[in-house]
């Protein structure tokens, strides 16, 4: 029998049913409709949300208990008739919350899901960067007959705000021809160059909007991705970009997409969650 806490984010200890007092919004989008290889990213949200509740509520690292600012999850974004309609929804979902004062996490779902979200923070944020944590460029400005396929994320947030991507190790000429390089921060030139971080923070704007492709990790640490790719970022590299990232500018929303989880095997759902949570306890230390 399901626990029903298993449908909130942070279970039974952490979870907040009263919408009024709730700070912060997790948006469940289970949409795996553009995914080109192993599906199941629709299963992300509600995996990692399980997964949420067996987290302990105290974070060591900034001695925060972050749900005490409410974590409301809301219902699940379902629209699923196409990606373009599946980002409208999103865009209407993300920017009720924000006009009400609420900081949004979406849970994906894969990496489509995000393009919505960004056009509704671009519409609200002149100064907005939208910091993408990611294995793949993800700038073909078309693939396989969309301008929203997953592919295709980031080519749309650059047409409405600043874009950094960070951990990039994968790409096809036309995210190449479609890139600003000056602004992607490849993997392999990360490895012992301890300026790159200095270099990508002196490109942030005030307001940062955080997408995370969990493929972004290296698969030894998250394996439950759809499109694994190895020599990936650790944990620790992770949370810690986020915490330069916090500390010098204004995180006003997020994302992690494309968990993909797997059987017999809960270590990508929970390390996801605990990502969500210490990126929450960042933020509102």
């Amino acid at each position: 029998m399901t626990n029903k806490y298993s449908n909130y984010f942070c279970g039974e200890d952490g979870y907040c049913n009263n919408y009024d007092e709730a700070q912060i919004v997790v948006v469940p989008v289970p949409y795996d409709g553009t995914s080109t290889w192993q599906k199941g990213a629709d299963r992300g949200p509600a995996s990692l949300i399980e997964a949420s509740g067996t987290l302990e509520m105290y974070d060591i690292e900034t001695g925060a208990e972050v749900y005490k600012r409410g974590i409301f999850t809301a219902p699940a974004v379902t629209e699923d008739s196409s990606p373009e309609a599946m980002a409208l929804a999103v865009e209407k979902e993300i920017g009720r919350y924000l006009d009400e004062g609420r900081f949004p996490v979406l849970l994906g779902g894969e990496h489509s899901v995000s393009i919505g979200a960004i056009h509704a923070f671009a519409k609200r944020y002149d100064d907005l960067t939208i910091l993408q944590f990611d294995a793949h460029a993800d700038m073909r400005p078309e693939y396989e007959g969309s301008a929203y396929n997953h592919a295709c994320v980031m080519a749309r947030a650059q047409e409405v705000a600043q874009v950094l991507q960070v951990g990039i190790r994968s790409m096809c000429i036309e995210d190449k021809e479609n890139s600003d390089l000056s602004r992607v921060f490849f993997r392999y030139q990360m490895h012992g160059n301890s300026g790159w971080l200095k270099e990508m923070l002196s490109k942030l704007t005030g307001k940062v909007y955080v997408t995370i492709d969990l493929d972004c990790f290296d698969p030894s640490v998250i394996p439950g991705t759809g499109t694994p790719e190895p020599d990936g970022m650790t944990y620790r590299e992770v949370l810690d970009v986020i915490k330069a990232v916090n500390q010098q500018c204004e995180i006003v929303g997020l994302d992690v997409v494309e968990l993909l989880p797997l059987a017999n095997n809960k270590v990508s759902e929970f390390a996801a969650a605990k990502l969500v949570y210490q990126i929450l306890s960042q933020r509102f230390q």
